[in-house]
């Protein structure tokens, strides 16, 4: 389904990298959310006076996954670096440099679709994002490793339900089609995650 270009497009070169503000009026996400509501409701209204309506409002639930698909790609990427430079182990370093490479790859395709869709995606990380990584930084040796592979599986199960939600349902057949793309990336990611998981559990019982 092809939808006229009426969305606003918020986006400021978004490689999945952060500056976050904390306070909520300045939260990038809820500010995408924001755009894309209110730019879909006055289609709607403009839409009852064509001919043809083309009922924007069928583009809501794409707009809202492509806004929270690009906050936690960037939340993965960001998380990513930090496991490459403070990571204690090779495996958690190697996780950290995987996350980084796909999610920014997906993150630049993620971009040009919404582009094309006029869909308003954040250019900063959430507030709530922001503070996993605040939350993360704090941590160090082995404790952050651990933290940081728990995060990652908890998160990729996550992303893999919003994913194959958007693969199966979603109205925009290109977005869900690079949903259903995108899956098996983020499968591989969980995989790894939890073997990476085994492996830190076994090592830090081993050598305490």
């Amino acid at each position: 389904m092809k939808f006229p270009l009426l969305l606003i497009t918020a986006i400021t070169g978004m490689p999945f990298i952060i500056s976050c503000n904390s306070g909520s009026n300045d939260d990038a996400k809820q500010k995408a959310d924001s755009t894309n509501t209110a730019n879909i409701d006055t289609a709607k209204m403009r839409d009852t006076s064509q001919t043809h309506p083309v009922h924007m409002a069928d583009l809501k639930p794409d707009a809202d996954f492509a806004v929270a698909a690009t906050d936690g790609g960037m939340l993965e990427v960001a998380l990513g670096k930090m496991a490459e430079q403070k990571g204690m182990t090779s495996e958690v370093k190697k996780l950290g440099a995987q996350m980084v490479k796909d999610h920014s790859k997906a993150n630049m395709e993620l971009k040009a679709l919404s582009m094309e869709k006029h869909i308003a995606i954040p250019s900063e990380m959430s507030a709530k994002c922001q503070k996993e990584v605040s939350d993360l930084e704090e941590k160090k040796g082995r404790d952050f490793d651990r933290a940081y592979v728990d995060l990652m599986v908890k998160d990729h199960k996550g992303d893999i339900e919003d994913f194959k939600k958007e693969a199966n349902s979603g109205n925009d057949a290109q977005m869900s089609e690079w949903a259903k793309k995108t899956l098996p990336i983020l499968e591989h990611h969980l995989n790894m995650s939890e073997e990476s998981q085994k492996y830190l559990n076994k090592r830090y019982t081993y050598t305490n």
